[in-house]
């Protein structure tokens, strides 16, 4: 047995050996074993630095001369750690070469002491790393203090693109799946509506419907902000067989589209002949010697209508949704649909507003003035073809990736910000000025008076600096005129033609009906909603919280 080593006691006598006849070898090798852990310390520091630092990118496609131009910071919560990894593995290393190289005399010496003090190194970083991060997380340290960054000046200046885009695709754009399963549920259930109230044979003493129905508003134009929970419908009306009405332009109300008035002939035997007609939707007025279609008798008819027809077809829907009827504040006919299962996307609360309408011609139709005073008969003019055909030329005429919906989009959801802050009588003023319409008519003369190419995705911000701009200078000069009814010639396509009627009246003026102090504490208003943007978005509430709520339509899109 005295010839038998075991294979420890073999490795640490030729180790011994090798040290005593090689003495100047093995402290060069000691040396160069050091100097080859400086240099590995070294590069895992840098490495370490770069890690730690929030300029550090992984993407291929970085701004490096906007790197170089930018100030190092250190991220402290990635430093530290990092450090301590890094001297903990050097003290393992350590323990396990030096440590090992001075063992020289005994055979099988014992391990216990090394692992002992391994231990209190190990336990000693780990104090010295707790500490360290305590002093540097105080809110009074220098350092943190020197390399903290102002909130909101890189929300102001810097990514104010970064900022809108993120606000945009969390609380404005909507779905394109959930708002087209909505737009199908909503297109089924009213032409199932106006089918059972379409009537074959024309009336003798009453109205009907003429069968079909015009999609109007945000939620078909794709500018609808939020959520899809609110769709505009218009419902042609079929007057009585022999009934002839002749329209009438009110030239003495100012502001808003031309007013209009439904007039039977003069001497007219119709309207005589047909007492109970007469008596339930027309008033005789003296002065002129003529009949008028009175809105509100319409309106209260359309209900009932609206009412007996839902009645009908109602079991069909009853596994799917729950449906109401009811009146806006608007005197409005609103259907309120709750859904009960899955097949409406997100179980979304959705209100169709139904609208009365008779044609005028050429694809224009008078709805119900809500401008009126009691007792005045007058009609609204509507042009939902003639707005359908314009923004399907402009779409061919724009780029594929235009960023003009999205800009309407945030005009919007800046105005519904802004007002969420007011009182209710300011509120009522800041919303009847900036109107839908009115922000869509601002909206479609920019992008008619403005190349098509300066409406790239790249120029988002300065497209909605321009709105801004030409908004503002419309309120200084108090006058926004329509776009359809302006006076100026050569702006609109030769595809959308206008009614006779209305093609030669006086230039109609949006914003003729507010004084001046309204107009001048929205242009104020604006142009601070639009300096102070990021501080609204904090402060305003997300749009999407609507979602299962019912109907929210506090600014009108179809008018």
């Amino acid at each position: 047995m005295r010839g038998l080593l075991l294979p420890s006691a073999h490795a640490a006598s030729a180790k011994k050996l090798h040290l005593e006849n090689f003495p100047l070898h093995n402290s060069f090798w000691l040396r160069r074993l050091k100097e080859h852990q400086l240099g590995l310390v070294f590069s895992i520091w840098m490495i370490g630095l770069a890690w730690a630092s929030p300029n550090f990118s992984h993407r291929a496609g970085v701004d490096w001369r906007r790197r170089r131009m930018s100030v190092y910071t250190l991220n402290l919560r990635l430093f530290w750690p990092l450090v301590t990894c890094i001297l903990t593995a050097l003290l393992l290393l350590h323990q396990y070469i030096i440590g090992g190289s001075e063992d020289q005399g005994n055979d099988c010496s014992d391990q216990g002491p090394g692992a002992v003090t391994l231990f209190k190194y190990i336990l000693a970083f780990i104090l010295c790393y707790f500490f360290i991060k305590y002093c540097s997380t105080q809110p009074g340290s220098a350092r943190r203090a020197f390399h903290k960054v102002p909130e909101g000046h890189g929300k102001l200046g810097v990514s104010k693109r970064e900022l809108l885009d993120d606000h945009y695709e969390r609380h404005v754009r909507l779905s394109p799946h959930v708002l087209g399963h909505s737009k199908a549920h909503v297109a089924k259930l009213v032409s199932e509506l106006v089918k059972v109230g379409r009537t074959d044979v024309p009336p003798e003493s009453s109205l009907a419907f003429r069968g079909d129905f015009i999609q109007i508003g945000s939620s078909y134009e794709e500018h609808k902000v939020g959520s899809p929970d609110c769709f505009d419908i218009l419902v042609p009306l079929r007057a009585p067989r022999g009934l002839k009405l002749e329209a009438s332009v009110c030239t003495d109300k100012h502001g808003g589209p031309p007013l209009c008035a439904l007039n039977t002939p003069r001497k007219a035997e119709w309207a005589r002949r047909h007492k109970a007609f007469t008596d339930s939707f027309m008033h005789l007025h003296n002065a002129q010697s003529v009949y008028k279609m009175s809105p509100d008798s319409v309106q209260r008819w359309f209900y009932t209508a609206t009412q007996r027809c839902l009645a009908t077809f109602r079991y069909l829907f009853e596994q799917r949704c729950s449906l109401s009827l009811s009146l806006s504040e608007e005197q409005q006919v609103l259907i309120r649909l709750t859904p009960r299962s899955d097949y409406v996307c997100c179980h979304i609360s959705m209100g169709i507003r139904l609208i009365p309408a008779f044609p005028l011609g050429d694809g224009a139709f008078l709805v119900a003035s809500q401008r009126a005073q009691r007792g005045e008969d007058l009609w609204t003019v509507y042009f939902p073809r003639q707005e359908q055909r314009l923004l399907t030329w402009l779409k061919g005429r724009l780029p594929s990736n235009s960023c003009h919906l999205k800009c309407l989009q945030l005009l919007k959801e800046v105005r519904n910000l802004s007002g969420e802050t007011l009182d209710q009588k300011s509120g009522a003023e800041w919303g009847g000025v900036l109107s839908s319409y009115a922000l869509k008519t601002a909206w479609l003369r920019l992008l008619l008076s403005t190349p098509p190419e300066a409406w790239e995705e790249c120029n988002l911000v300065d497209r909605l600096d321009d709105l801004l701009r030409s908004l503002r200078e419309s309120l200084q000069s108090r006058a926004l005129c329509h776009l359809l009814l302006g006076g100026i010639n050569g702006l609109l396509p030769d595809s959308v033609v206008l009614p006779k009627l209305v093609r030669e009246t006086v230039p109609s003026n949006l914003w003729a009906e507010f004084s001046d102090i309204t107009l001048d504490m929205v242009s104020a208003r604006l142009a601070y909603s639009w300096n102070h943007l990021p501080r609204l978005i904090r402060l305003g509430r997300p749009q999407r919280t609507s979602l299962g709520r019912g109907v929210h339509c506090k600014y009108i899109d179809a008018e």
